[in-house]
């Protein structure tokens, strides 16, 4: 690891620190202060929302401006939004707390390509990938507890000082976004011919690795969302879904430390199938109780399959087009991972509401089994596809 994935891991764990803070207490603002169990979690969906809409415009502007002034412009939104946040919930206005989300949001969407920028700066991207969702064993233990620390020493309406921490937190990651040196396409590269998008995402590789990562983090996402507002419902307190949330992101980003090597050993695909039994095993021990431990245990599970499963299909993915290529390629990937997470944040309030816990853990079995077919079926018709010819 060198000093700028070191750094960028570290600037994505900050970051990454205000997507697991609403995912413990968004849905908990909803449910307070929502006109209906339809919109509890549109909060969360708002917040996937600017995550989606931001990844194709992300893309295009760090083309044009480079990674640094990219990241910089995504963190500035980023940090407006929680100052809005905190203006929101003070004054309990729901739907400007919805707009503070989404800004967030698209703060977030811009720091989904630090994974990218790290395979750029880094001669082992399969490691840098780990490296950098790594970090997010920061927002593990930091996104939960500083809605639950921040609530306890400075209570106020609303969890609403808890977005005055995650504004000093975003600016924590603007000041160390500024040390790291950028690998930028050169002009010579920028000047080389493209091929369409349409020949790039069309490769098998392309298509079964944003699949894989779209399944991954839709149901990941669904389960984690809803979760919150499971526990609530069985009786259990925020500081118990805290916890909860605090393990599955453990397990959403701890494994990072040795998923690389798994990828260099086993290949993705492999990694990939195992994250989907994983996944499947959560659905199952959340069909079998509902006890803090359940959803402890579950939790984790879902952490770590989607993992293997995310890390593996960055992997795939960045193996599919060259240098110069790399906005059009990275910003399909997203658009086509991210659409789905957004309707996956939408939903999970509503269907855990109206067809309860252990339904909703039921209809993802058939979702998780088509990934791992899909992946049986790609590592069966051929293991070593070709790839980009990269210069």
């Amino acid at each position: 690891m060198n000093k700028n994935v070191f750094l960028l891991a570290c600037c994505q764990g900050l970051m990454t620190t205000g997507n697991i803070l609403l995912v413990t207490i968004s849905a908990l603002v909803g449910q307070k202060l929502s006109a209906s169990d339809t919109l509890i979690t549109l909060p969360i969906a708002t917040q996937m929302l600017g995550l989606l809409l931001a990844t194709v415009p992300a893309s295009l502007v760090m083309a044009k401006t480079g990674r640094k002034l990219g990241f910089s412009m995504g963190n500035l939104i980023g940090t407006s939004g929680a100052i809005l946040g905190y203006l929101a919930l003070i004054n309990s206005q729901f739907y400007l707390f919805c707009l503070a989300t989404f800004l967030i949001g698209i703060g977030i969407g811009f720091a989904t390509l630090y994974r990218f920028a790290a395979i750029e700066v880094s001669d082992k991207p399969a490691r840098a990938i780990s490296m950098i969702m790594a970090s997010g064993v920061i927002a593990a233990v930091l996104g939960p507890n500083l809605a639950v620390w921040v609530n306890h020493y400075l209570p106020e309406i609303n969890f609403a000082n808890s977005f005055l921490a995650l504004t000093c937190v975003y600016l924590l990651a603007l000041t160390l976004l500024q040390l790291v040196a950028f690998n930028e396409v050169s002009d010579q590269q920028s000047l080389l011919q493209q091929r369409p998008i349409k020949l790039i995402i069309t490769q098998p590789q392309f298509m079964i690795a944003a699949f894989i990562g779209m399944i991954s983090y839709s149901v990941m996402n669904l389960l984690m969302t809803a979760t919150p507002l499971a526990m609530h419902r069985h009786g259990f307190e925020l500081a118990d879904s805290a916890l909860v949330i605090e393990w599955h992101v453990l397990g959403m980003f701890l494994p990072s430390f040795f998923t690389g090597k798994l990828v260099e050993k086993y290949t993705p695909v492999v990694v990939i199938m195992i994250g989907c039994l994983l996944m499947l095993g959560c659905a199952i021990i959340n069909l079998l109780g509902v006890s803090h431990w359940h959803f402890l245990i579950a939790l984790f599970l879902l952490g770590v399959g989607w993992n293997f499963m995310f890390i593996s299909a960055t992997s795939l993915v960045s193996e599919t087009y060259r240098p110069h290529e790399r906005a059009k390629a990275q910003a399909s990937n997203e658009f086509v991972v991210f659409s789905m997470v957004v309707l996956s944040s939408l939903f999970a309030g509503w269907l855990e509401s109206k067809i309860g816990w252990q339904a909703l853990n039921v209809w993802s079995i058939p979702v998780v089994l088509l990934a791992f077919i899909a992946s049986v079926w790609f590592r069966r018709r051929s293991p070593l596809l070709p790839i980009a010819d990269k210069p």
